[in-house]
């Protein structure tokens, strides 16, 4: 589908032969059909609503320019970048486009495999339970997983939680019955972990040259936590640090045309008139 109607007038016809178009390809590939992404310039793909209100807004606030690769609502086959319109790039916005940036850097990788991409972005996007707008399988985990690292639940206690909430839920709800489905669908995503043994002052990290070390030694103070009755639990730490690679991230930001243009325009695109109008231009001064 040529993709030139969204920079024409809304009271054409060409406007609203697109916008037709665009909502009988969006509820085709729905996986609710009640309720999809809104496309529009104030909605920018962070909302659901039916079509009537799509259309709406699709007329009243006008369709979003910069969502180019239409990955909410076709099917990765059907995203051809030959068919992008022409025009200077614009940011995405804040709220919304790391996501964004996140999947098109998917799609890249997933180009010659359709079906595995289908699934990469279909899966996190199902309703938390039948009939709900409100979360996805995706965000219900995610606030899950917040509570088990803000309370410090051990793997087992979180287990519990979300077979007890999935208890409450009802029937054909999508949340993980176990630890290792909920890292899988954490995971699927690119946010992926590392735990790091620390000091509990803050001193060293246990890795590298201290990775078998049981005691910091800088202040002292045991790797290992010590009971009320002063026995020693080897093997658990008394602080952990959770890493999360940049480098996965990296590569996805530069795999997407879009986001890459952002990420080199200080060097590539950047007016050099001698004026001090970007961070770029400031010449590191060292304290002596």
């Amino acid at each position: 589908m040529k993709k030139s109607w969204m920079l024409a007038d809304r009271r054409s016809k060409e406007y609203e032969e697109g916008v037709e178009e665009f909502l009988r390809i969006a509820l085709a590939n729905a996986i609710d059909h009640g309720h999809i992404r809104c496309p529009c310039q104030k909605c920018g793909n962070t909302r659901k609503f039916t079509i009537r209100v799509i259309r709406e807004h699709m007329y009243f606030n006008d369709f979003d320019q910069t969502y180019k690769d239409w990955i909410w609502h076709a099917k990765p086959i059907e995203i051809n970048a030959s068919e992008t319109v022409n025009q200077e790039p614009q940011l995405e916005h804040d709220f919304f486009g790391e996501t964004v940036d996140m999947y098109e850097g998917a799609h890249e990788h997933f180009i010659e495999n359709p079906k595995k991409f289908k699934k990469f972005v279909e899966e996190p996007e199902k309703p938390f339970y039948p009939g709900c707008h409100k979360h996805t399988k995706l965000s219900g985990l995610v606030k899950l997983y917040n509570l088990k690292a803000r309370h410090g639940m051990t793997d087992n206690c979180f287990v519990d939680m979300l077979i007890k909430v999935s208890d409450l839920l009802s029937i054909g709800q999508e949340l993980p019955s176990s630890m290792y489905e909920a890292k899988k669908t954490l995971n699927a995503l690119g946010l992926k972990y590392e735990k790091i043994h620390a000091c509990s002052n803050d001193c060293i990290l246990y890795r590298k040259k201290y990775h078998d070390l049981t005691s910091c030694p800088k202040c002292g103070l045991s790797r290992w936590k010590v009971t009320k009755k002063n026995v020693v639990k080897k093997g658990v730490s008394t602080k952990v640090l959770w890493y999360f690679p940049p480098i996965p991230r990296f590569k996805r930001m530069f795999k997407s045309l879009e986001t890459s243009k952002y990420l080199t325009w200080h060097i590539a695109a950047r007016i050099k008139d001698g004026r001090l109008s970007h961070p770029a231009e400031f010449a590191i001064v060292e304290d002596d």
